[in-house]
């Protein structure tokens, strides 16, 4: 499949992901157990943002140079959008890990060391899968068509399962290691595994770090379908994803309290995948403009975030 990507470009961009990563583990201890501020969530989402927008000047710098002002305001539009969208679509899986931190009763100073494991497993899980994805559509374009009605379908399931909040208690996968395995009845600290009379049991912790990989894989599911529904240039599909998925942390710990605030996002969420799924199945007939797609998602996102903290604010003033 023909990229922009050039073999030093990707060199680029993966020790830009390794150093971010060895930043965050080595010298400010990301794995390490402690409590994360508000303060220094907003401080890693700015950073995490930053490096995705210098990425995308970067990248619109040297095609412009190489390739021409018209193709270098194309990718880097196309970078943005799918950016956004990935962005966006990933506060649906933030909400889902509060749900199984809450569950398990996981305190907010231990829940970065299975973000950071679940976050490397994310990135390892979406090259793979982006990668399988791009050789499919380039053997078999019409699956395009099939990612499209997914997408719409997902979009509809979204809105209509807005209100139910799946039982953890009930989960196929929970239920069978707790029959299958030993588990510890409370949290031992950073530990996913511990000795008990000789016999080693699997503590809570654990059984968290497999539900927010199992949410990951079932989030990569409807996402990565919408990237390709804005472009089919790995290189632009892996960077814009992983970029999205980077600050994922640093995002959760900054909407860890304000989660109840945006309750109608899903709404939006779900109406951004029934208009990029739409956008896929008419597009032999209908090309819509990068620039418009953007917008359309910017708007709907606006839209339901600002739609939700008027709810939640008009809810407090009311006593509801």
């Amino acid at each position: 499949m023909h990229s922009i990507g050039t073999w030093w470009m990707w060199l680029v961009f993966a020790a830009i992901v390794l150093a971010m990563l060895a930043i965050d583990l080595f010298i400010f201890k990301g794995g390490k157990q402690h409590r994360v501020s508000l303060k220094e969530a907003a401080a890693w989402s700015v950073a995490w943002v930053s490096v995705a927008l210098l990425f995308c000047l970067g990248l619109w710098w040297y095609l412009d140079a190489s390739a021409g002002r018209a193709v270098a305001n194309e990718m880097s539009l196309l970078f943005l959008t799918g950016y956004l969208v990935e962005k966006s679509l990933a506060v649906d899986n933030v909400f889902v890990w509060m749900m199984v931190f809450g569950f398990f009763s996981v305190p907010l100073e231990l829940q970065r060391r299975v973000l950071l494991y679940g976050i490397v497993g994310a990135i390892v899980l979406r090259t793979i899968m982006i990668l399988a994805g791009s050789w499919l559509i380039t053997e078999f374009h019409w699956i395009l068509y099939l990612f499209g009605v997914f997408l719409i379908l997902t979009g509809i399931k979204m809105v209509w399962f807005a209100e139910h909040d799946p039982d953890l208690e009930k989960n196929p996968f929970i239920r069978w290691i707790r029959k299958h395995y030993p588990v510890t009845e409370r949290l031992e600290g950073e530990r996913f595994f511990v000795m008990r009379n000789g016999v080693r049991m699997m503590t809570p912790l654990f059984l968290a770090l497999v539900l927010v990989e199992i949410s990951d894989v079932i989030f990569a599911v409807d996402s990565i379908p919408a990237i390709f529904a804005i472009t089919t240039d790995p290189f632009i599909v892996l960077t814009s994803n992983l970029f999205a998925i980077l600050g994922l942390r640093a995002m959760y710990f900054l909407l860890a309290d304000l989660g109840d605030r945006f309750e109608l996002l899903k709404y939006g969420l779900a109406a951004i995948l029934v208009f990029i799924g739409t956008k896929m199945l008419v597009v032999e007939w209908v090309k819509v403009p990068v620039g418009v797609s953007l917008g359309v998602v910017a708007i709907i996102l606006t839209i339901s975030v600002v739609a939700s903290l008027w709810v939640s604010a008009s809810r407090n003033r009311h006593g509801g």
